[in-house]
């Protein structure tokens, strides 16, 4: 590279984990060094795919809210943004990408000396008749959650079915109570959360159920049916129809990597680029890639996951910057730490669940207590379940599960310390949490499940 010519960075993706890098990068290198071209096939900008269901079910009451930054805010910080633009390939070999204008229909080549990968994931749509009906909609992005809004807004029925129960089956299900719909949702596992052993998937069910929601689990879909002008009217399984004025799609999401894998690069087992711990694409000195479109080592099993959250995407995209900007930083990997809610239920895990630690080889005891999220004695103690994983002999913390009323979520955190750290279930009883009784009880439920992993595991390791 001649010095004449300045050095430029091309981001394929504008949201969490491209726009992140970008602007890290900026703050490394001014304009003078370093030309940056961002590339994002949508409207919208950094924005919040997680705060969706919240706006869906009016929680959230416009759409802005959920931006971070605007496009025109990122070309203010010398970030030359180019929205509805859509990267359609990376030429590795030339070091250039191709994109195409949405608006215009004018294609460029772009050359690039570093290249971050930040596409993100799309919706699971199965292969079904009827799936791209009109009124059958996933929800990834503000342009999703639009659309939805806008079938919503047009549709005379009320009746909504959500296929799948997994965070974003779950939180949709609530949104369009909030609605005024009546919501079925059709799962294919035993309970909802398939992210939570069955035994706490069970309280999320119950509490959907008080919600007024239909669960049908132990389904699979085998059509969408339609109707007038050919929009969705029903949600067929092997044995029942549910009427739908609306269907949502709430059955996870893949790693987004067509193009990736049309250039080459490597691809783990869910679909996902593969980096180093710096987050460059493994074998290739000048290509970064972060976000949901790769997959993360998993610090509990040492296995490669895909995990699409938004904090792990914002982290990566910190790391990428800070890499592409002349300094040094790692990503190390992942607990698998997730929480949620359905009305006044928080649902949280870390770690692993029974299948995954039967699936790493691990031998393990697997306790479940009841406790308060506060002193009984005080008002609005709610009560709260927490399941914990303990590896045998060691007892080396390996998971925790956590279902319950206000305050039992965000206790998840304590546990995913405890899991990094390596700490065994005995090390946790001794820790010096704090308490009064507006907070916790004097044994702090993540306590009082630690002191029976310990029995459980003195037990059974003889």
């Amino acid at each position: 590279m001649s010095m004449s010519r300045m050095e430029r960075l091309v981001v394929i993706g504008g949201d969490a984990a491209g726009m992140s890098a970008a602007s890290q990068a900026r703050r490394m290198r001014g304009p003078d060094e370093l030309e940056i071209v961002a590339f994002e096939r949508g409207h919208f900008s950094s924005y919040s795919a997680c705060g969706i269901p919240y706006w869906v079910g009016g929680d959230v009451p416009e759409r802005e809210r959920l931006i971070a930054r605007s496009p025109a805010e990122h070309r203010e910080r010398a970030i030359d943004l180019r929205m509805r633009t859509e990267v359609t390939e990376i030429d590795v070999a030339g070091g250039r990408v191709r994109s195409l204008d949405l608006e215009s229909g004018a294609e460029e080549w772009t050359s690039y000396d570093k290249l971050v990968i930040a596409t993100g994931a799309r919706p699971i749509r199965p292969d079904l008749p009827g799936v791209d009906a009109p009124g059958v909609h996933g929800v990834q992005t503000l342009d999703d959650g639009q659309a939805l809004l806008d079938t919503l807004a047009t549709t005379e029925g009320r009746r909504a079915v959500v296929v799948g129960a997994g965070y974003i089956g779950v939180e949709m299900a609530e949104a369009l109570i909030n609605r005024g719909y009546e919501v079925t949702v059709v799962n294919r596992g035993k309970e909802p959360m398939s992210t939570l052993d069955p035994d706490m998937g069970r309280l999320v069910h119950t509490a959907m159920e008080n919600l007024g929601v239909t669960m049908v689990n132990d389904a699979e879909i085998t059509k969408l049916l339609t109707g007038d002008a050919g929009r969705v009217r029903a949600v067929a399984t092997k044995d029942a129809e549910y009427p739908a004025d609306v269907v949502v799609l709430g059955i996870g999401v893949r790693p987004e990597t067509t193009l990736a894998r049309a250039a080459g690069l490597p691809l783990g087992d869910h679909g996902g680029l593969l980096t180093d711990l710096a987050m460059r694409v493994r074998g290739h000195e000048n290509i970064w890639a972060g976000g949901d479109c790769v997959e993360v080592l998993d610090l509990i099993s040492g296995r490669e996951r895909h995990i699409a959250l938004g904090t792990h995407a914002n982290k990566h995209g910190q790391v990428i910057g800070s890499n592409v900007g002349g300094g040094y930083a790692t990503f190390p990997g992942v607990v698998g730490t997730a929480v949620s809610k359905v009305c006044d239920l928080e649902i949280a895990r870390t770690g692993l669940r029974e299948k995954d630690a039967h699936r790493a080889g691990l031998r393990f005891e697997a306790v479940t207590i009841e406790s308060t999220s506060r002193a009984g004695y005080y008002p609005d103690a709610d009560l709260m379940t927490v399941k914990m994983l303990a590896e045998r002999r060691t007892g080396r913390l390996l998971g925790v599960q956590i279902v319950g009323g206000e305050g039992a979520a965000k206790r998840v955190d304590i546990a995913a310390v405890a899991l990094t750290a390596g700490m065994t279930v005995e090390q946790m009883t001794s820790l010096d949490l704090g308490y009064a009784p507006p907070f916790s009880p004097v044994w702090d439920p993540i306590l009082v499940a630690a002191r029976k992993a310990v029995t459980a595991v003195r037990k059974n390791s003889g």
